[in-house]
Protein backbone atom coordinates (compact mmCIF):
# COMPACT_ATOMS: atom_id res chain seq x y z
CA UNK A 1 0.00 0.00 0.00
CA UNK A 2 1.31 3.48 -0.86
CA UNK A 3 2.39 5.80 1.96
CA UNK A 4 -0.21 8.45 1.15
CA UNK A 5 -3.11 6.04 1.72
CA UNK A 6 -4.75 6.37 5.15
CA UNK A 7 -5.33 3.44 7.43
CA UNK A 8 -8.86 2.11 6.98
CA UNK A 9 -9.62 1.99 10.71
CA UNK A 10 -8.73 5.61 11.45
CA UNK A 11 -11.08 8.49 11.01
CA UNK A 12 -9.70 11.28 8.86
CA UNK A 13 -9.19 14.40 10.92
CA UNK A 14 -7.49 16.43 8.20
CA UNK A 15 -7.16 16.56 4.43
CA UNK A 16 -3.88 16.80 2.60
CA UNK A 17 -3.74 19.21 -0.31
CA UNK A 18 -3.68 16.23 -2.67
CA UNK A 19 -6.79 14.69 -1.02
CA UNK A 20 -8.65 18.00 -1.05
CA UNK A 21 -7.99 18.65 -4.74
CA UNK A 22 -8.79 15.07 -5.70
CA UNK A 23 -12.00 14.87 -3.70
CA UNK A 24 -13.37 18.29 -4.67
CA UNK A 25 -12.34 18.06 -8.31
CA UNK A 26 -13.47 14.45 -8.62
CA UNK A 27 -16.83 15.21 -7.05
CA UNK A 28 -17.61 18.19 -9.31
CA UNK A 29 -16.38 16.33 -12.38
CA UNK A 30 -18.37 13.27 -11.37
CA UNK A 31 -21.60 15.26 -11.10
CA UNK A 32 -20.99 16.87 -14.47
CA UNK A 33 -20.16 13.53 -16.05
CA UNK A 34 -23.25 11.85 -14.63
CA UNK A 35 -25.47 14.66 -15.90
CA UNK A 36 -23.87 14.55 -19.34
CA UNK A 37 -24.23 10.77 -19.61
CA UNK A 38 -27.83 10.96 -18.45
CA UNK A 39 -28.72 13.60 -21.03
CA UNK A 40 -27.14 11.48 -23.79
CA UNK A 41 -28.76 8.27 -22.59
CA UNK A 42 -25.38 6.64 -21.96
CA UNK A 43 -25.78 5.59 -18.35
CA UNK A 44 -25.54 1.83 -17.89
CA UNK A 45 -28.86 0.07 -17.88
CA UNK A 46 -29.78 -2.22 -15.02
CA UNK A 47 -29.55 -5.93 -15.74
CA UNK A 48 -32.46 -8.30 -15.34
CA UNK A 49 -32.82 -9.97 -11.94
CA UNK A 50 -34.59 -13.22 -12.69
CA UNK A 51 -32.07 -15.54 -11.00
CA UNK A 52 -28.65 -15.65 -9.33
CA UNK A 53 -26.80 -15.91 -12.65
CA UNK A 54 -28.42 -12.68 -13.87
CA UNK A 55 -28.24 -10.49 -10.75
CA UNK A 56 -26.18 -7.35 -11.46
CA UNK A 57 -22.76 -7.08 -9.85
CA UNK A 58 -22.15 -3.79 -8.00
CA UNK A 59 -19.50 -1.76 -9.80
CA UNK A 60 -19.56 -4.16 -12.73
CA UNK A 61 -17.39 -2.70 -15.54
CA UNK A 62 -19.39 -4.82 -17.99
CA UNK A 63 -22.83 -3.43 -17.14
CA UNK A 64 -24.69 -3.06 -20.48
CA UNK A 65 -24.13 0.31 -22.17
CA UNK A 66 -26.10 2.06 -24.86
CA UNK A 67 -24.62 1.91 -28.39
CA UNK A 68 -24.18 5.02 -30.52
CA UNK A 69 -27.06 4.00 -32.78
CA UNK A 70 -29.47 1.11 -33.32
CA UNK A 71 -27.38 -2.07 -33.56
CA UNK A 72 -27.87 -4.89 -36.03
CA UNK A 73 -26.15 -7.45 -33.78
CA UNK A 74 -25.93 -8.02 -30.04
CA UNK A 75 -23.01 -10.45 -30.04
CA UNK A 76 -20.07 -11.61 -32.17
CA UNK A 77 -18.70 -15.09 -32.79
CA UNK A 78 -15.27 -14.80 -34.39
CA UNK A 79 -14.03 -17.90 -36.22
CA UNK A 80 -10.27 -17.45 -36.66
CA UNK A 81 -8.44 -20.00 -38.83
CA UNK A 82 -4.91 -19.81 -37.45
CA UNK A 83 -2.02 -20.44 -39.82
CA UNK A 84 -3.30 -18.80 -42.98
CA UNK A 85 -5.97 -20.23 -45.29
CA UNK A 86 -5.32 -20.41 -49.03
CA UNK A 87 -7.94 -18.23 -50.69
CA UNK A 88 -7.37 -19.77 -54.12
CA UNK A 89 -8.15 -23.24 -52.75
CA UNK A 90 -11.26 -22.35 -50.73
CA UNK A 91 -13.43 -19.35 -51.62
CA UNK A 92 -11.63 -17.46 -54.44
CA UNK A 93 -11.36 -19.66 -57.57
CA UNK A 94 -8.75 -18.64 -60.12
CA UNK A 95 -9.08 -20.26 -63.61
CA UNK A 96 -5.92 -18.39 -64.66
CA UNK A 97 -3.88 -20.66 -62.38
CA UNK A 98 -4.99 -23.63 -64.47
CA UNK A 99 -4.50 -21.81 -67.76
CA UNK A 100 -0.95 -20.70 -66.92
CA UNK A 101 0.04 -23.61 -64.67
CA UNK A 102 3.78 -24.16 -64.48
CA UNK A 103 4.67 -20.68 -65.72
CA UNK A 104 6.48 -18.11 -63.56
CA UNK A 105 4.62 -15.02 -62.43
CA UNK A 106 5.27 -11.96 -64.56
CA UNK A 107 6.14 -9.84 -61.52
CA UNK A 108 8.56 -10.64 -58.73
CA UNK A 109 6.98 -12.04 -55.59
CA UNK A 110 8.07 -11.77 -51.97
CA UNK A 111 8.33 -15.17 -50.32
CA UNK A 112 9.02 -15.95 -46.67
CA UNK A 113 10.63 -19.38 -46.55
CA UNK A 114 12.12 -19.78 -50.00
CA UNK A 115 11.76 -22.60 -52.57
CA UNK A 116 9.33 -20.60 -54.75
CA UNK A 117 7.94 -22.40 -57.74
CA UNK A 118 5.72 -21.55 -60.70
CA UNK A 119 2.00 -20.84 -60.74
CA UNK A 120 0.14 -23.77 -59.20
CA UNK A 121 -3.54 -24.47 -59.88
CA UNK A 122 -5.76 -25.58 -57.06
CA UNK A 123 -5.91 -29.35 -56.60
CA UNK A 124 -9.55 -28.96 -55.53
CA UNK A 125 -12.60 -28.54 -57.74
CA UNK A 126 -14.96 -25.62 -57.27
CA UNK A 127 -18.75 -25.92 -57.50
CA UNK A 128 -21.50 -23.33 -57.73
CA UNK A 129 -24.00 -23.25 -54.88
CA UNK A 130 -27.31 -21.66 -54.00
CA UNK A 131 -29.36 -19.15 -55.93
CA UNK A 132 -26.37 -16.81 -56.00
CA UNK A 133 -24.22 -19.41 -57.75
CA UNK A 134 -21.12 -18.53 -55.73
CA UNK A 135 -18.26 -20.96 -56.30
CA UNK A 136 -16.84 -22.77 -53.28
CA UNK A 137 -14.15 -25.43 -53.04
CA UNK A 138 -15.21 -29.06 -52.78
CA UNK A 139 -13.59 -29.26 -49.33
CA UNK A 140 -16.43 -27.11 -47.92
CA UNK A 141 -19.59 -28.94 -49.03
CA UNK A 142 -21.68 -27.92 -46.01
CA UNK A 143 -20.69 -24.25 -46.08
CA UNK A 144 -21.27 -24.35 -49.82
CA UNK A 145 -24.91 -24.93 -49.00
CA UNK A 146 -24.93 -21.71 -46.93
CA UNK A 147 -23.58 -19.26 -49.52
CA UNK A 148 -26.90 -17.44 -49.84
CA UNK A 149 -26.52 -16.45 -46.17
CA UNK A 150 -22.85 -15.43 -46.44
CA UNK A 151 -21.13 -12.29 -47.69
CA UNK A 152 -17.66 -13.12 -49.02
CA UNK A 153 -14.88 -10.53 -48.91
CA UNK A 154 -12.28 -11.49 -51.51
CA UNK A 155 -10.10 -8.41 -51.12
CA UNK A 156 -8.92 -8.51 -47.52
CA UNK A 157 -5.24 -7.73 -47.08
CA UNK A 158 -2.67 -7.18 -44.33
CA UNK A 159 0.80 -5.75 -43.86
CA UNK A 160 2.92 -8.62 -42.54
CA UNK A 161 3.79 -12.10 -43.77
CA UNK A 162 4.81 -13.15 -40.25
CA UNK A 163 2.20 -15.24 -38.43
CA UNK A 164 2.41 -13.44 -35.10
CA UNK A 165 2.47 -9.89 -36.44
CA UNK A 166 -0.29 -10.66 -38.95
CA UNK A 167 -2.44 -12.19 -36.20
CA UNK A 168 -1.91 -9.13 -34.01
CA UNK A 169 -3.06 -6.94 -36.90
CA UNK A 170 -6.23 -8.95 -37.45
CA UNK A 171 -6.94 -8.94 -33.72
CA UNK A 172 -5.99 -5.39 -32.75
CA UNK A 173 -5.39 -3.43 -35.94
CA UNK A 174 -1.65 -3.16 -35.20
CA UNK A 175 1.22 -5.46 -36.14
CA UNK A 176 2.88 -5.13 -32.72
CA UNK A 177 1.73 -6.25 -29.31
CA UNK A 178 0.40 -3.97 -26.58
CA UNK A 179 -2.86 -2.90 -28.22
CA UNK A 180 -6.39 -3.98 -27.19
CA UNK A 181 -7.98 -6.72 -29.25
CA UNK A 182 -11.25 -6.15 -31.06
CA UNK A 183 -13.06 -8.19 -28.39
CA UNK A 184 -11.69 -5.88 -25.70
CA UNK A 185 -12.87 -2.80 -27.59
CA UNK A 186 -16.34 -4.28 -28.06
CA UNK A 187 -16.78 -5.16 -24.39
CA UNK A 188 -15.30 -1.82 -23.31
CA UNK A 189 -17.82 -0.03 -25.52
CA UNK A 190 -20.94 -2.10 -24.89
CA UNK A 191 -20.46 -4.10 -21.72
CA UNK A 192 -22.26 -7.43 -21.49
CA UNK A 193 -25.72 -8.82 -20.92
CA UNK A 194 -24.26 -11.74 -18.93
CA UNK A 195 -23.83 -10.66 -15.31
CA UNK A 196 -22.27 -13.96 -14.23
CA UNK A 197 -20.17 -14.87 -17.25
CA UNK A 198 -17.20 -13.06 -18.80
CA UNK A 199 -18.11 -10.54 -21.47
CA UNK A 200 -15.32 -11.78 -23.76
CA UNK A 201 -14.58 -15.51 -24.00
CA UNK A 202 -11.77 -17.18 -25.96
CA UNK A 203 -11.44 -20.87 -26.82
CA UNK A 204 -8.28 -22.37 -28.31
CA UNK A 205 -7.85 -25.31 -30.62
CA UNK A 206 -7.60 -28.65 -28.78
CA UNK A 207 -4.03 -29.04 -30.13
CA UNK A 208 -2.75 -25.79 -28.61
CA UNK A 209 -3.00 -22.03 -28.66
CA UNK A 210 -2.62 -19.78 -31.71
CA UNK A 211 0.56 -18.06 -32.83
CA UNK A 212 0.89 -14.95 -30.69
CA UNK A 213 -0.63 -16.59 -27.62
CA UNK A 214 -2.49 -14.53 -25.00
CA UNK A 215 -1.48 -11.29 -26.71
CA UNK A 216 -4.12 -12.15 -29.31
CA UNK A 217 -6.89 -11.45 -26.78
CA UNK A 218 -5.06 -8.89 -24.66
CA UNK A 219 -6.65 -5.68 -23.39
CA UNK A 220 -3.41 -3.83 -24.19
CA UNK A 221 -3.32 -0.44 -22.51
CA UNK A 222 -6.89 -0.78 -21.23
CA UNK A 223 -7.61 -2.16 -17.73
CA UNK A 224 -6.92 -5.90 -17.65
CA UNK A 225 -10.59 -6.59 -16.90
CA UNK A 226 -11.36 -6.12 -20.61
CA UNK A 227 -9.06 -8.90 -21.81
CA UNK A 228 -10.50 -12.16 -23.08
CA UNK A 229 -11.15 -14.99 -20.62
CA UNK A 230 -9.77 -18.31 -21.82
CA UNK A 231 -12.27 -21.19 -21.57
CA UNK A 232 -11.45 -24.87 -21.95
CA UNK A 233 -13.68 -26.97 -24.17
CA UNK A 234 -13.65 -30.01 -21.87
CA UNK A 235 -14.11 -30.15 -18.09
CA UNK A 236 -14.33 -27.02 -15.95
CA UNK A 237 -14.22 -24.05 -18.34
CA UNK A 238 -11.60 -22.34 -16.15
CA UNK A 239 -8.82 -23.98 -14.14
CA UNK A 240 -9.39 -23.82 -10.36
CA UNK A 241 -12.92 -22.54 -10.84
CA UNK A 242 -14.30 -24.79 -8.09
CA UNK A 243 -13.96 -23.61 -4.46
CA UNK A 244 -11.30 -25.22 -2.21
CA UNK A 245 -12.18 -28.68 -0.93
CA UNK A 246 -13.98 -28.55 2.40
CA UNK A 247 -15.18 -24.96 2.04
CA UNK A 248 -18.93 -24.57 2.16
CA UNK A 249 -20.90 -22.11 0.07
CA UNK A 250 -21.76 -20.17 3.25
CA UNK A 251 -18.09 -19.91 4.26
CA UNK A 252 -17.02 -18.72 0.83
CA UNK A 253 -19.85 -16.19 0.70
CA UNK A 254 -18.91 -14.85 4.14
CA UNK A 255 -15.27 -14.41 3.10
CA UNK A 256 -16.24 -12.59 -0.08
CA UNK A 257 -18.64 -10.32 1.82
CA UNK A 258 -15.91 -9.41 4.30
CA UNK A 259 -13.44 -8.77 1.50
CA UNK A 260 -16.03 -6.65 -0.29
CA UNK A 261 -16.56 -4.49 2.80
CA UNK A 262 -12.83 -3.86 3.13
CA UNK A 263 -12.52 -3.07 -0.56
CA UNK A 264 -15.53 -0.74 -0.39
CA UNK A 265 -13.82 1.23 2.39
CA UNK A 266 -10.71 1.60 0.25
CA UNK A 267 -12.78 2.49 -2.80
CA UNK A 268 -14.66 5.15 -0.86
CA UNK A 269 -11.34 6.78 0.02
CA UNK A 270 -10.07 6.39 -3.55
CA UNK A 271 -13.11 6.82 -5.83
CA UNK A 272 -11.02 7.32 -8.93
CA UNK A 273 -9.30 3.95 -8.69
CA UNK A 274 -10.89 2.06 -11.59
CA UNK A 275 -8.54 -0.89 -11.18
CA UNK A 276 -9.75 -1.43 -7.61
CA UNK A 277 -13.38 -1.26 -8.72
CA UNK A 278 -12.65 -3.81 -11.45
CA UNK A 279 -10.92 -6.09 -8.95
CA UNK A 280 -13.91 -5.99 -6.62
CA UNK A 281 -16.28 -6.94 -9.44
CA UNK A 282 -13.93 -9.70 -10.61
CA UNK A 283 -14.12 -11.46 -7.23
CA UNK A 284 -17.90 -11.39 -7.37
CA UNK A 285 -17.91 -12.55 -11.00
CA UNK A 286 -15.57 -15.44 -10.21
CA UNK A 287 -17.88 -16.55 -7.37
CA UNK A 288 -20.95 -16.49 -9.59
CA UNK A 289 -19.14 -18.27 -12.39
CA UNK A 290 -18.69 -21.31 -10.14
CA UNK A 291 -22.38 -21.97 -10.49
CA UNK A 292 -23.11 -20.44 -13.89
CA UNK A 293 -20.09 -21.10 -16.15
CA UNK A 294 -20.15 -24.92 -15.97
CA UNK A 295 -23.83 -24.94 -16.91
CA UNK A 296 -23.26 -22.49 -19.76
CA UNK A 297 -20.74 -24.77 -21.49
CA UNK A 298 -22.33 -28.11 -20.58
CA UNK A 299 -23.36 -29.45 -23.97
CA UNK A 300 -24.65 -32.71 -22.47
CA UNK A 301 -27.99 -30.94 -21.94
CA UNK A 302 -28.42 -30.56 -25.70
CA UNK A 303 -30.53 -32.97 -27.74
CA UNK A 304 -28.86 -35.73 -29.72
CA UNK A 305 -30.07 -34.06 -32.92
CA UNK A 306 -28.33 -30.82 -31.95
CA UNK A 307 -25.11 -32.63 -31.07
CA UNK A 308 -25.16 -34.37 -34.43
CA UNK A 309 -25.83 -31.06 -36.17
CA UNK A 310 -22.48 -29.81 -34.85
CA UNK A 311 -20.67 -33.09 -35.58
CA UNK A 312 -20.21 -34.24 -32.01
CA UNK A 313 -20.79 -37.83 -33.17
CA UNK A 314 -17.64 -37.81 -35.34
CA UNK A 315 -14.07 -37.68 -33.92
CA UNK A 316 -12.97 -35.43 -36.80
CA UNK A 317 -15.57 -32.74 -36.21
CA UNK A 318 -16.18 -33.21 -32.46
CA UNK A 319 -13.45 -30.87 -31.07
CA UNK A 320 -14.38 -27.79 -33.07
CA UNK A 321 -18.06 -28.75 -33.15
CA UNK A 322 -18.09 -28.73 -29.35
CA UNK A 323 -16.59 -25.24 -29.32
CA UNK A 324 -19.12 -23.96 -31.86
CA UNK A 325 -21.95 -25.36 -29.75
CA UNK A 326 -20.45 -23.80 -26.62
CA UNK A 327 -20.22 -20.47 -28.47
CA UNK A 328 -23.94 -20.61 -29.22
CA UNK A 329 -24.72 -21.37 -25.58
CA UNK A 330 -22.56 -18.47 -24.42
CA UNK A 331 -24.06 -15.82 -26.70
CA UNK A 332 -27.49 -17.23 -25.83
CA UNK A 333 -26.67 -16.31 -22.21
CA UNK A 334 -25.55 -12.78 -23.00
CA UNK A 335 -21.80 -13.10 -23.62
CA UNK A 336 -20.85 -10.26 -25.95
CA UNK A 337 -17.82 -11.60 -27.86
CA UNK A 338 -16.75 -15.23 -28.37
CA UNK A 339 -13.51 -15.98 -30.21
CA UNK A 340 -12.81 -19.50 -31.50
CA UNK A 341 -9.29 -20.24 -32.71
CA UNK A 342 -9.03 -23.24 -35.03
CA UNK A 343 -5.47 -24.43 -35.53
CA UNK A 344 -3.02 -24.45 -32.64
CA UNK A 345 0.69 -24.90 -32.09
CA UNK A 346 1.14 -28.62 -31.45
CA UNK A 347 3.52 -31.42 -32.38
CA UNK A 348 2.67 -31.78 -36.07
CA UNK A 349 3.21 -29.38 -38.97
CA UNK A 350 -0.42 -29.95 -39.92
CA UNK A 351 -1.76 -28.62 -36.60
CA UNK A 352 -2.56 -25.23 -38.17
CA UNK A 353 -3.61 -24.10 -41.67
CA UNK A 354 0.05 -23.28 -42.46
CA UNK A 355 0.34 -25.38 -45.64
CA UNK A 356 3.98 -24.99 -46.65
CA UNK A 357 4.71 -28.64 -47.37
CA UNK A 358 1.46 -30.46 -48.18
CA UNK A 359 -1.47 -28.29 -49.17
CA UNK A 360 -3.81 -31.16 -50.04
CA UNK A 361 -3.38 -33.00 -46.74
CA UNK A 362 -3.43 -29.82 -44.66
CA UNK A 363 -6.47 -28.08 -46.09
CA UNK A 364 -8.47 -31.27 -46.56
CA UNK A 365 -8.02 -32.07 -42.88
CA UNK A 366 -8.83 -28.64 -41.49
CA UNK A 367 -11.76 -28.06 -43.81
CA UNK A 368 -13.21 -31.40 -42.70
CA UNK A 369 -12.78 -30.37 -39.04
CA UNK A 370 -14.61 -27.05 -39.44
CA UNK A 371 -17.01 -27.26 -42.38
CA UNK A 372 -19.88 -29.16 -40.76
CA UNK A 373 -19.59 -27.51 -37.30
CA UNK A 374 -19.72 -23.97 -38.70
CA UNK A 375 -22.61 -24.82 -41.00
CA UNK A 376 -24.32 -26.43 -38.01
CA UNK A 377 -23.78 -23.29 -35.96
CA UNK A 378 -25.44 -21.19 -38.66
CA UNK A 379 -28.37 -23.61 -38.92
CA UNK A 380 -28.83 -23.71 -35.14
CA UNK A 381 -28.66 -19.93 -34.70
CA UNK A 382 -31.21 -19.43 -37.45
CA UNK A 383 -33.59 -22.05 -36.04
CA UNK A 384 -33.47 -20.33 -32.64
CA UNK A 385 -34.07 -16.88 -34.09
CA UNK A 386 -30.56 -15.78 -33.09
CA UNK A 387 -28.79 -15.44 -36.43
CA UNK A 388 -30.10 -11.95 -37.17
CA UNK A 389 -28.76 -10.66 -33.86
CA UNK A 390 -25.44 -12.54 -33.94
CA UNK A 391 -22.53 -11.61 -36.20
CA UNK A 392 -20.32 -14.41 -37.52
CA UNK A 393 -16.88 -13.44 -38.83
CA UNK A 394 -14.59 -16.00 -40.53
CA UNK A 395 -11.01 -15.20 -41.56
CA UNK A 396 -7.32 -15.94 -40.94
CA UNK A 397 -4.19 -13.82 -40.47
CA UNK A 398 -3.29 -13.89 -44.20
CA UNK A 399 -3.79 -15.84 -47.39
CA UNK A 400 -1.35 -17.93 -49.40
CA UNK A 401 0.65 -17.59 -52.61
CA UNK A 402 -0.62 -18.57 -56.07
CA UNK A 403 2.80 -20.10 -56.79
CA UNK A 404 3.96 -23.42 -55.40
CA UNK A 405 6.42 -23.95 -52.57
CA UNK A 406 8.56 -27.08 -52.78
CA UNK A 407 6.10 -28.15 -55.45
CA UNK A 408 3.35 -29.21 -53.02
CA UNK A 409 2.63 -26.26 -50.73
CA UNK A 410 2.04 -22.51 -50.69
CA UNK A 411 3.88 -19.75 -48.83
CA UNK A 412 2.37 -16.87 -46.81
CA UNK A 413 0.64 -14.06 -48.68
CA UNK A 414 -0.66 -10.96 -46.85
CA UNK A 415 -1.43 -9.36 -50.22
CA UNK A 416 -4.90 -10.86 -50.32
CA UNK A 417 -7.12 -13.30 -48.46
CA UNK A 418 -10.80 -14.17 -48.35
CA UNK A 419 -13.05 -13.85 -45.33
CA UNK A 420 -16.79 -13.88 -44.88
CA UNK A 421 -19.50 -12.56 -42.62
CA UNK A 422 -22.98 -13.84 -41.87
CA UNK A 423 -25.88 -13.03 -39.57
CA UNK A 424 -26.62 -9.54 -38.22
CA UNK A 425 -29.08 -8.95 -41.06
CA UNK A 426 -26.27 -9.00 -43.62
CA UNK A 427 -27.38 -9.65 -47.20
CA UNK A 428 -26.03 -13.06 -48.12
CA UNK A 429 -25.16 -14.46 -51.51
CA UNK A 430 -22.79 -11.63 -52.39
CA UNK A 431 -19.10 -11.30 -53.20
CA UNK A 432 -17.34 -8.10 -52.18
CA UNK A 433 -14.09 -6.98 -53.78
CA UNK A 434 -11.73 -9.08 -55.86
CA UNK A 435 -8.13 -10.16 -56.02
CA UNK A 436 -6.11 -10.08 -59.24
CA UNK A 437 -6.40 -12.87 -61.82
CA UNK A 438 -3.89 -15.07 -59.96
CA UNK A 439 -5.01 -14.32 -56.39
CA UNK A 440 -1.74 -12.57 -55.50
CA UNK A 441 -2.98 -9.13 -54.42
CA UNK A 442 -6.28 -7.49 -53.51
CA UNK A 443 -7.26 -5.53 -56.59
CA UNK A 444 -10.87 -4.24 -56.35
CA UNK A 445 -12.37 -2.59 -53.25
CA UNK A 446 -9.42 -3.41 -51.03
CA UNK A 447 -10.47 -4.09 -47.43
CA UNK A 448 -7.94 -3.50 -44.65
CA UNK A 449 -8.11 -4.85 -41.08
CA UNK A 450 -9.21 -1.34 -40.02
CA UNK A 451 -12.12 -1.51 -42.49
CA UNK A 452 -13.05 -4.95 -41.18
CA UNK A 453 -13.00 -3.73 -37.57
CA UNK A 454 -14.98 -0.60 -38.42
CA UNK A 455 -17.60 -2.86 -40.01
CA UNK A 456 -17.83 -5.13 -36.95
CA UNK A 457 -18.27 -2.13 -34.65
CA UNK A 458 -20.89 -0.57 -36.94
CA UNK A 459 -23.01 -3.72 -36.92
CA UNK A 460 -22.92 -3.55 -33.12
CA UNK A 461 -24.17 0.03 -33.16
CA UNK A 462 -20.76 1.61 -32.51
CA UNK A 463 -19.25 4.49 -34.46
CA UNK A 464 -15.59 3.44 -34.72
CA UNK A 465 -14.47 7.08 -34.72
CA UNK A 466 -16.25 7.79 -31.43
CA UNK A 467 -15.14 4.71 -29.50
CA UNK A 468 -11.94 5.97 -27.88
CA UNK A 469 -9.73 5.30 -24.86
CA UNK A 470 -7.40 7.96 -23.50
CA UNK A 471 -3.82 6.70 -23.35
CA UNK A 472 -0.50 8.55 -23.38
CA UNK A 473 -2.28 11.84 -23.98
CA UNK A 474 -4.13 10.61 -27.05
CA UNK A 475 -7.65 9.33 -27.70
CA UNK A 476 -6.82 5.87 -29.05
CA UNK A 477 -9.11 3.96 -31.42
CA UNK A 478 -9.31 0.36 -32.57
CA UNK A 479 -9.10 1.69 -36.12
CA UNK A 480 -6.37 4.26 -35.31
CA UNK A 481 -6.94 7.07 -37.86
CA UNK A 482 -8.24 4.75 -40.58
CA UNK A 483 -11.19 2.52 -41.32
CA UNK A 484 -14.35 2.70 -43.41
CA UNK A 485 -17.23 0.26 -42.84
CA UNK A 486 -17.81 -2.00 -45.84
CA UNK A 487 -20.86 -0.45 -47.53
CA UNK A 488 -22.33 -3.70 -48.89
CA UNK A 489 -22.17 -5.26 -45.42
CA UNK A 490 -23.80 -2.44 -43.47
CA UNK A 491 -26.44 -1.67 -46.14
Amino acid sequence: MHDDHHHHCRKKTFWSRRDFLFQSGGGIAGLALADMLSRQGLLAAEAAQSDTCELPIPGNPFAPRQPHFEPRAKAVISLFMSGGVSQVDTFDPKPALTKYAGQPMAESVVVRQGHPGPLMPSPFEFHRHGESGIEVSEIFPHLGGKVDEMAFIRSLYGRSNDHIQATYEMQSGQIRMGFPSVGSWVTYGLGSEAASLPAYVVMNDHRGGPLGGPNDWSAGFMPATYQGTLFRAVGDPIVDLAPPEGMSVEQQRARLDTLAKLNDIDLANNPGNSELAARISSYELAYRMQGCAPEAVDVSAESEATKKLYGLDDPITEPFGRQCLMARRLVERGVRFVQLFHGGIGQQNTDTWDAHSNLIENHTLHAAETDLPIAGLMTDLKARGMLDETLLVWHAEFGRMPISQRGVGRDHNPGTMTGWMAGAGIQGGQVIGASDEFGYKAAEQRVSPHDLHATILHLLGIDHEKLTYRYNGRDMRLTDVHGVPIPQIIA
